[in-house]
């Protein structure tokens, strides 16, 4: 089955189960996945955008206004959907279209408006596992995400200051058809103090850490990298080398079935091995992405179990030093997404990661 009919084929199922009439889904995130990677997006830091999907036993229907349905229809909307677009701002005329479309019967949505339902537990899961052309585009995104990455670091010179470096990784992500969701940039004297470096005019003097949460077709592709312009030091190359151990702990714990928390509790371990008791307290270490950066944030308790074709991102840090790719959870094991070919590599439990780049 094609991807939009399977994903319909889903959510009606939800439907009758839950005996519902009908189910509205508003966030930038639904939209993406239930149009197939389509947007509207408008404003990049909302989270809702200029349309909204409907979805009855019956019917799937866009809903937008007269500003908006023509470029959506010719540039955004894949077949399979109908338009209901009144003139705006006549919000009255869709939520009575939204009533009659359901029977009168209850509406659930991602972000509940008053009288709806909160999405029933099995459709607000149905993101994670992601179908064979999510994959293919998720695969194309990764590398191009990776790619911006090394454009950007290659253009990089230490008298830069971090708010041009972001630019040239906006640039570069930009022309790739990415969406820069969050772009952090740290240069020598902030990446060791701070875990998420929002860029300032501080040159970026001996090394440079660099930051993407690159969006296209609504998918999120996350990593993080380094270039030095002189030799790290010993100490600075045993934090890069411990945070790979960690990360590698974490890689080693990714298996279907297994839960965020339990995992959590691996990448605690294994800084309290490598001799950082208490670490992962100080920064969030990732989990779940796909249709969000993070749909779900691995933390002590946390329930969320990993099934097949989930999208990680795993982040363990220590002062100045970080690993971040996008991987995919396979029927095979571990494909990492955002690898790129031409970045200096370095072996960690068997398994090929990113170095720091030195030029």
């Amino acid at each position: 089955m094609s991807e939009i009919p399977a994903k319909l084929e889903r959510v009606r199922r939800s439907i009758a189960a839950a005996g519902i009439g009908a189910v509205r889904l508003r966030g930038t995130d639904w939209f993406n996945w239930a149009c197939a990677g389509a947007s509207h997006t408008v404003l990049l830091a909302a989270e809702t955008g200029i349309a909204q999907v409907l979805i009855t036993p019956g019917k799937a229907v866009v809903l937008t206004n007269s500003i908006e349905a023509a470029r959506l229809r010719a540039e955004e909307l894949p077949a399979g959907f109908d338009i209901f677009a009144p003139d705006w701002p006549d919000e009255a005329a869709t939520d009575n279209f939204v009533r009659a479309a359901a029977g009168y019967a209850p509406v659930a949505s991602d972000r509940p408006a008053a009288g709806e339902a909160a999405l029933p537990d099995g459709l607000a899961r149905v993101k994670q596992s992601l179908l064979p052309q999510e994959i293919e585009r998720y695969r194309a995104l990764g590398r191009d995400a990776a790619a911006a990455m090394r454009q950007a670091l290659s253009e990089a010179e230490p008298g830069w200051s971090e708010l041009l470096l972001a630019g040239a990784g906006a640039r570069a992500l930009l022309s790739r058809g990415i969406e820069p969701a969050l772009i952090l940039a740290g240069g020598e004297s902030r990446v060791g103090k701070y875990r998420h470096p929002i860029a300032t005019t501080a040159p970026l003097g001996g090394r440079a850490m660099l930051v993407f949460c690159g969006r296209r077709h609504g998918l999120y592709a996350n990593l993080t990298r380094f270039v030095y312009f002189r030799a790290p030091s010993d100490a600075e190359r045993r934090l890069m080398d411990d945070a790979a151990k960690v990360e590698a702990a974490a890689f080693e714990h990714s298996r279907a079935g297994a839960s965020l928390g339990d995992i959590f509790g691996k990448i605690a371990a294994a800084y309290a091995d490598a001799g950082y008791p208490g670490e992962q307290l100080r920064h969030h270490q990732g989990g779940t992405t796909g249709y969000l950066s993070r749909e779900a944030v691995a933390r002590p308790g946390c329930e969320v179990r990993l099934e097949p074709q989930t999208a990680l991102a795993w982040n363990p840090s220590l002062p100045g030093a970080k690993m971040e790719d996008t991987v995919l959870l396979g029927e095979d094991g571990l494909e990492i997404l955002t690898a790129d070919p031409q970045w200096p590599r370095m072996e960690i439990s068997g398994r090929s990661r990113p170095d720091i780049w030195i030029r």
